[in-house]
């Protein structure tokens, strides 16, 4: 166990490594190198100072309202919405018009993204009506 455990470890730092030469060799010989450091400078301090303290004080704030049944099951749909949402930012924003060739860049986004949305929390309002009706707080 502890021989995979090394061997995971080395091939993450490996990985991490291999990354952070990826984006210094693109920040460095990108002809729009300010827009790509404003980019990873931007997205960290927007997450440190924006993101995760509204994080916190949502789950804080749901434990504290939502009954024992209620917490997991909104809390992993929160988890969902929040990975789906920043997974299509990409793809919902395009100042660039679609290609000409049919494929991914040709599907409606928004559309397909508030149906996904409104698939999970069917699923957590299911999830939570089981728990609260079996009377099951863990």
């Amino acid at each position: 166990m502890r021989t995979a455990r090394v061997l995971l470890s080395l091939a993450g730092l490996a990985a991490l490594a291999w990354g952070g030469v990826l984006a210094f060799e693109f920040v460095t010989t990108s002809a729009r190198w300010p827009s790509a450091l404003w980019w990873f400078a931007g997205g960290t301090l927007a997450h440190d100072f924006l993101v995760a303290p509204l994080v916190g004080v949502a789950g804080v704030l749901l434990a504290r309202v939502l009954p024992q049944p209620w917490r997991a099951p909104v809390a992993a749909g929160a988890v969902l919405s929040a990975v789906l949402v920043l997974l299509a930012v990409p793809l919902l924003y395009r100042p660039y018009p679609a290609p000409a060739n049919p494929g991914l860049h040709d599907r409606d986004y928004p559309v397909a993204l508030a149906l996904t949305l409104v698939g999970v929390w069917l699923v957590v309002l299911a999830a939570g009506l089981f728990r609260h009706t079996r009377g099951r707080g863990d």
